[in-house]
């Protein structure tokens, strides 16, 4: 479903990324790993299209996404591809509700299509007692499984998530491993994870470590 060929990526001197060939197939939950300054947050931006790479192209079902620009490539990320961070990145100012209607809004949706389907999602992991709730009155664990929902709202293709669990207790961090298997079984998505914690890695279905900017291992 996901496949990229010759990435590179360099900040100046600094080459971060020195070639990579993946293929990521439909439905596969796949975790990145490898040290800190590895390159993992750089690969995984690039294929959410939210840097672009020095070479290389990013193809998604076949079509080369690498030669979108502007408006179409904006679109394309709304549309297909949803994101999940550590720390979250909820607008403080708005309810749970809200911050998962905000992707359906950019797309086109109406109103009332948008809050159905957050609601709906919202329901779906276990917030339904807290759509009117703004974010600092929510639990970590809570506020990551609205950001799951905000993902989710587009019925995105893929999932890309970069070190999701890495601001939770122990607690929580087990529940969203296994929110992620269930995603993809009720949703059918593509899941790319990066991630320093070996026990989601290894439920993964692969795991791809790279290392100086290049994929050193798959198991």
């Amino acid at each position: 479903m996901i496949r990229t060929s010759g990435i590179t990526k360099a900040y100046g001197e600094l080459k971060v990324l020195k070639g990579i060939d993946i293929r990521i197939e439909d439905r596969e939950v796949v975790s990145i790993v490898g040290a800190s300054g590895a390159g993992k947050t750089t690969l995984l931006q690039i294929i959410g299209t939210l840097d672009r790479p020095d070479n290389g192209s990013i193809f998604y079902n076949g079509s080369d996404i690498s030669k979108l620009r502007g408006g179409a490539l904006a679109a394309f990320r709304n549309n297909n591809i949803g994101f999940v961070f550590q720390f979250h990145q909820l607008l403080p100012e708005f309810t749970a509700l809200e911050n998962v209607c905000i992707p359906a809004y950019i797309s086109g949706k109406s109103k009332a299509e948008a809050e159905k389907r957050a609601a709906e999602l919202l329901g779906f992991l276990s917030l339904s007692d807290r759509l009117d709730h703004k974010p600092s009155e929510l639990s970590g664990g809570e506020q990551q499984r609205v950001a799951v929902a905000r993902a989710l709202v587009n019925n995105p293709s893929v999932i890309l998530a970069d070190e999701p669990s890495g601001n939770l207790d122990t607690e929580n961090k087990n529940e969203l491993h296994k929110l992620f298997f269930k995603l993809r079984d009720t949703f059918g998505q593509t899941i790319i994870i990066v991630t320093h914690d070996r026990q989601l890695a290894e439920m993964s279905d692969r795991i791809l470590q790279i290392k100086d900017g290049l994929i050193v291992n798959e198991s």
